[in-house]
């Protein structure tokens, strides 16, 4: 299974992850009553503005991470939604066939998107709709080079691919009118969230594995080789329909 998230950290960092995360919902073409898939659903803050989306219809919740679904039915309810604690690299815990799939900042954890897309087109009817953006090519490029001065590998387990290759693959696992592209939204932050937000956003899988005693100094060490206070982000969007 994935990593297990702090999602109180989580929900209280100034995270940008949100505000991208609404824009990709608007993409979806929704008459308000679908069955939809939020495909790595985090804290429920962008799932929370599907389901206004959804008045008649019904979301199903899935993330990988404990943590993150006990918040996000904390903030949203069951009213609407069902949930599920899912590995998005293995089949889907979907019974019917739904809607539309929508993911925001989820699937750049998976290291083998054949596989992922297979797992999201068994489960999408055909003509449904698959609206998603992730971590893509050149991804928190400076976050990556520090790691490594340290000696570790940051992209273990993780696929920061490009608009061509996703194009291919999406279109050998079942889908059509598939349009991908990428967009640079680096993300200055204070000081003072930078340690936090590298130790539970973008190194909490590396720090997870330390012990205790090393996790500050690591951060610190990683914070301080970065040129600015910046997360270099860039986003895979991904837009494509069940053939």
């Amino acid at each position: 299974m994935p990593r297990d998230w702090d999602a109180e950290t989580y929900d209280r960092l100034p995270i940008p992850m949100t505000r991208w995360g609404e824009a990709v919902v608007e993409r979806l073409e929704l008459t308000g009553d679908e069955t939809v898939i939020d495909a790595g659903c985090g804290t429920g803050q962008v799932t929370e503005h599907l389901v206004a989306r959804l008045p008649r219809g019904r979301v199903i919740a899935l993330d990988g991470s404990p943590s993150m679904i006990a918040r996000a039915r904390g903030r949203l309810g069951g009213r609407q939604l069902e949930y599920h604690v899912a590995d998005l690299a293995d089949p889907l815990p979907v019974a019917v066939s739904v809607d539309a799939i929508l993911s925001t900042a989820t699937f750049h954890w998976i290291a083998d998107h054949r596989r992922l897309f297979e797992n999201l087109a068994t489960v999408l009817a055909p003509g449904g709709q698959l609206e998603a953006q992730c971590g893509g090519a050149g991804n928190i490029a400076s976050v990556i080079r520090a790691v490594r001065d340290l000696g570790v590998d940051a992209e273990v387990g993780k696929r920061y691919a490009g608009p061509e290759e996703t194009t291919a693959l999406l279109e050998a696992t079942g889908f059509t009118s598939v349009r991908c592209w990428l967009e640079r939204q680096p993300t200055p932050l204070s000081p003072d969230d930078l340690e936090p937000y590298l130790r539970a956003i973008c190194l909490g899988g590396i720090v997870g594995s330390m012990p205790d005693d090393r996790r500050d100094a690591f951060v610190r060490d990683v914070a301080a080789r970065m040129p600015e206070p910046v997360i270099d982000y860039v986003r895979l969007n991904i837009s494509a329909r069940r053939a």
